[in-house]
């Protein structure tokens, strides 16, 4: 298995064990495939629940630009929901699996089958 077949796998145990959600392998490789080489980054792999303006970036590059979602306080909502689903004293909110839930959240899948 590659390293990133290990983190897919990490990631849905993850998902499992933190957020109660058996995942779409097929939708879940593509979210971490569209991430691209920041989940091999230890900082970058994760989002941090406290920091505004990362949560700003998920926001304007993953909610708007990404899912073509319009700005609105449901976003933050949303954003919110999936803070708390993985666990606010969870350290490593995985960026993939972070990405994922709000794509679900969305019923965004759409998106990655283009």
């Amino acid at each position: 298995m590659s390293k990133r077949d290990d983190l897919i796998t990490l990631y849905a145990k993850e998902l499992k064990e933190k957020a109660g959600v058996t995942a779409d392998m097929d939708l879940l490789t593509k979210v971490t495939i569209g991430c691209g080489p920041s989940i091999y980054n230890n900082d970058a792999s994760t989002v941090s629940g406290t920091d505004d303006a990362e949560l700003a970036t998920v926001k304007n590059n993953y909610l708007i630009k990404k899912l073509g979602l319009k700005d609105s306080p449901k976003l933050d909502e949303a954003i919110a929901e999936v803070i708390e689903q993985l666990g606010k004293s969870n350290r490593h909110k995985y960026r993939a699996c972070f990405y994922y839930l709000l794509c679900v959240k969305f019923d965004k899948a759409s998106v990655y089958n283009k």
